[in-house]
């Protein structure tokens, strides 16, 4: 074998020594999987793939859940399942590992050049030349781009604090509408004992000969459109659970169900308070201030390209003499070579036009910024000016509306019992009477709505010093009017949701 031949089985045999060396030994295989949630993921893949194993895509039931339960009941649960929360916690993971994929160098160069031709230098030719490289940015670089991927970092958690007062509101609209239609549905059931005695009264009268078919017939029509309502009622209802289970990740057969009487909740009387609230803690403002931040760390690592960037090089060729047959065998040599080099940054109107885009970067972030603010305090006067129009509308509806409605309708089924009425007057008393306290509950159900999406924009729980702003407990429908009145016992705010 001669001594080019045997340099490059040497350098064959290093190669696997130096990838050592470079920091593989230290660091596990490239196909290991380190998160676990992926290696389950992944498990479910392969069986559906392979095994031909159907994945199990039904949501899970959660009998502890059926039946009535508060609204903190299921807020709990949707927090620690929700898939949309999940979700965000993972972006946050996947954030968090570009800050050190930021903050490292790139990977050094190894360069092999085994010289099919010998290259003469002097008496020994060149055979071959192994180099190693590495390129180190100016000082101040690697940490620019850690902190600015340390900002995606913020966002993310900005974004999960997004995503749970999302959950949260999307849990309170879906369990306030099942409470609306479970009281409608209530209400009508109700309704139609109360028609039924109509159309005994209107069938006994009848047949004494005091009044006509036609009030008998109206009565039974009456009954049979409540009927048709009901069955309009029971869809809803199934609706409005669905809807409150999927915010839960359960699935649609879970019975979750309302509380027949909610505990008050305070309104808020102070505007100015919520505005500041706000911008101090809506999680979108920021996630727009990281974005604002993020652009600056931007800004200061265009400026740092006017600064080159060094690269350290070493290198080993091996050189051998020629054997010219008087020699008993070749003689062989090495040389190392130390270097250093960089970039020039010469080309200046590239670099000035990096540091305007750069520049303006940040102008734009903090516009969005401010743009986002306006918006937020517009939605804050928003509700807060409907909250306090659908309690006015709820107090009227409560305390003149539906006592007048009733009071109609009895001082006319009493007239009717005399002959003083028309059967349709009292029929059309009855509807009236019904659908006021139909909306009543409406109301209800929309203002409660409104103050979750007025703490979805705040960005946490409301607080106020008002107690006597409060919705109060619905009393039954069926209550008498004289029935005394509990004081509402206030619900205990809880602790804001972390930004």
């Amino acid at each position: 074998m001669s001594c080019r031949d045997a340099l490059l089985w040497h350098l064959a045999a290093c190669l696997p020594l130096l990838w050592s060396a470079a920091g593989c030994r230290s660091t596990p295989p490239a196909h290991q999987i380190r998160d676990p949630d992926f290696a389950r993921m992944e498990s479910a893949i392969a069986e559906t793939w392979y095994a031909q194993v159907p994945i199990d895509i039904q949501s899970p039931l959660a009998p502890d859940l059926a039946g009535p339960q508060p609204v903190e009941t299921y807020i709990a649960h949707a927090l620690v399942h929700n898939p949309d929360i999940h979700a965000a916690r993972k972006r946050i993971e996947a954030a968090a590992m570009r800050v050190p994929q930021a903050a490292s160098l790139q990977d050094p160069m190894l360069e092999v050049n085994p010289y099919l031709v010998p290259m003469q230098m002097g008496e020994m030719e060149q055979v071959m030349q192994l180099g190693v490289s590495q390129q180190i940015p100016w000082f101040g670089k690697l940490r620019s781009r850690a902190e600015a991927a340390e900002q995606e970092t913020e966002r993310a958690r900005a974004e999960l604090a997004a995503a749970e007062l999302a959950v949260i509101e999307q849990v309170k609209i879906a369990y306030y509408e099942l409470y609306f239609v479970q009281q409608a549905l209530q209400i009508t059931e109700a309704d139609r004992e109360l028609l039924q005695g109509l159309l005994e009264i209107a069938a006994a009268r009848f047949r004494v000969g005091q009044v006509s078919q036609q009030d008998v017939l109206r009565a039974e029509l009456e009954v049979l459109d409540l009927e048709n309502q009901l069955v309009q009622l029971q869809q809803e209802l199934a609706t409005a659970q669905a809807r409150l289970a999927r915010r839960l990740h359960l699935s649609p057969e879970t019975p979750v169900r309302a509380l027949e009487d909610l505990p008050a909740q305070q309104i808020p009387d102070d505007v100015h308070r919520l505005y500041d609230q706000a911008i101090a803690a809506r999680p979108e403002l920021h996630a727009q201030l990281a974005d604002v931040i993020r652009e600056r760390r931007n800004v200061d690592l265009a400026r740092l390209d006017y600064l080159p960037d060094v690269r350290l090089s070493g290198m080993w060729m091996g050189m051998v003499m020629p054997d010219n047959g008087m020699n008993g065998s070749p003689d062989t040599d090495s040389a190392f070579l130390l270097g250093i080099g960089m970039n020039l940054p010469i080309y200046r109107k590239r670099l000035d036009a990096g540091v305007r885009e750069a520049e303006a970067r940040v102008v734009a972030s903090a516009r969005q910024y401010d743009s986002l603010r306006d918006q937020t305090q517009e939605e804050v006067k928003d509700l807060f000016a409907r909250v306090h129009s659908q309690q006015e509308l709820l107090r009227l509806m409560r305390d003149e509306i539906v006592p007048k409605a009733d009071q109609t309708f009895e001082v006319s089924l009493q007239s009717y019992e005399v002959g003083e009425v028309s059967f349709l007057q009292l029929v059309d008393n009855w509807r009236q009477l019904l659908r006021f306290q139909i909306a009543t509950h409406r109301l209800e159900a929309q203002l409660r709505q409104s103050l979750a999406r007025l703490e979805r924009t705040i960005g946490g729980y409301l607080y106020t010093d008002a107690p006597h702003d409060s919705i109060p407990h619905d009393a039954p429908h069926d209550a008498p009017h004289d029935a005394p009145h509990e004081e509402p016992h206030e619900e205990p705010i809880p602790e804001p949701v972390p930004d």
